[in-house]
């Protein structure tokens, strides 16, 4: 049971998304059935954890505060239900800067392995943009999309890298799939 874990995309998976970045408490808001999503994953033995990319930081749009805060009260809300995340992993950097971390790039999910020494092949990672397709594939992780995000967007682009990826409407839909899997 140590091995059961799912990987989620913050932006557009767990929260709404926003084209001027998610940069403080307030505009920090959950997606319809998201949290309750969460806490069943963490209710029927899932380690969860979120790998984000937040260049925002790397732009002075929001300060490690706003991001800590905005992670505390993701926190709070699947606290009040029973369910937890284990880890969050982010990116800081700006997409010009060359970093090992940024989806598509696999160094948040590898970090993730690393630290709950997991083997990821087969984990399921769910996210809204071919980034997270690729960061997926680059560490063996079973790439959902959900609609949810960018997600509608990212599967009207027809990408070839789409070919045999699961999608679902949302978070829940998806956590729906993998528990009677």
């Amino acid at each position: 049971m140590g091995d059961r874990v799912v990987i989620l995309d913050r932006d557009g998976v767990i929260n709404e998304d926003s084209e001027q970045f998610v940069k403080s408490i307030d505009e920090w808001i959950p997606l319809p059935g998201s949290i309750d999503a969460i806490a069943r994953l963490s209710h029927a033995g899932y380690r969860v954890a979120v790998a984000t990319n937040q260049s925002g930081l790397a732009r002075g749009l929001l300060t490690l505060a706003d991001l800590d805060g905005m992670h505390r009260k993701l926190r709070d809300l699947l606290a009040e239900q029973g369910g937890r995340i284990e880890m969050i992993v982010y990116c800081p950097h700006g997409p010009d800067e060359g970093c090992g971390c940024r989806k598509p790039r696999p160094g948040m999910l590898e970090e993730i392995g690393r630290r709950l020494s997991v083997d990821l092949a087969g984990i399921p990672f769910v996210g809204d943009s071919l980034g997270d397709i690729a960061a997926a594939r680059a560490v063996g992780a079973k790439p959902w999309m959900v609609r949810t995000g960018k997600g509608e967007d990212t599967l009207a682009s027809r990408s070839p890298h789409l070919a045999g990826v699961a999608v679902r409407d949302d978070l829940a839909s998806v956590v729906d799939a993998i528990l009677h899997d």
